[in-house]
């Protein structure tokens, strides 16, 4: 059901991030993973979510928006991880690789972003509205996408735990600012990474749902 998967190269500027394309059969969109701060291309829970989406019928970038020598500097500082710009500029570098490879060139485009991932996806969204046409936010911090948050045009779907309260609130402050469709669901019991029994799937299920809709939509020819 899952589809092939192969490990891909994406060069950025002077950046040769290392990702993961998965691609079941007949996709109908793509959707590009923004990992929080820490986290990589391997987290399980990022993985999860895509193994469903691609049993939905999208195909997943997973992506390491940093090389392996940056991770390491970033290990000790910790600051590349909050660097916003630079993960959404390296977003962008995505969506212009999955506008070029031929299995993905055609494909409407999403985003998932978790924790800081959020808002460089939110930030790359507003800088291509070309090229996004969904971003989901799992435990997001989309306040930290700034003033990019009243340039977004995409819908969005906020996903938070009910037990991570602040990031609920931020959420909330994060929607005031947005001018396009946007909606908060909030996941009963869950906290901030989603751990508790079940908690996961209702994100992976909420997501699915919302990208096949919303990049459904895209694909189809517009009616004369």
């Amino acid at each position: 059901m899952n589809g092939e998967e192969r490990e891909v190269c994406v060069q950025v500027g002077e950046a040769a991030l290392e990702g993961t394309l998965g691609l079941p059969r007949d996709p109908i969109g793509v959707v590009l993973f923004a990992h929080g701060s820490g986290s990589s291309r391997f987290s399980p829970r990022n993985r999860f979510v895509a193994r469903v989406l691609r049993d939905a019928g999208l195909a997943t970038l997973l992506i390491d928006l940093l090389t392996a020598r940056e991770e390491e500097v970033d290990l000790v500082t910790r600051h590349l991880r909050f660097d916003i710009r630079l993960l959404a500029e390296r977003l962008v570098g995505a969506l212009e690789w999955l506008a070029e490879e031929p299995d993905t060139r055609h494909l409407p485009v999403g985003l998932f972003g978790s924790s800081t991932g959020a808002a460089a996806a939110l930030v790359a969204a507003a800088a291509r509205p070309d090229r996004v046409a969904a971003v989901v936010s799992r435990g997001g911090r989309p306040d930290l996408a700034g003033d990019a948050l009243s340039r977004v045009r995409a819908p969005v779907l906020l996903l938070v735990g009910s037990r991570d309260e602040p990031v609920i609130e931020l959420n909330r402050d994060a929607m005031a600012q947005m001018h396009t469709e946007c909606e908060l669901r909030i996941v009963r019991g869950a906290s901030h990474l989603f751990e508790e029994p079940g908690t996961l799937e209702e994100v992976a299920r909420h997501a699915a749902d919302f990208f096949t809709h919303v990049l459904r939509e895209q694909a189809q020819p517009a009616a004369w």
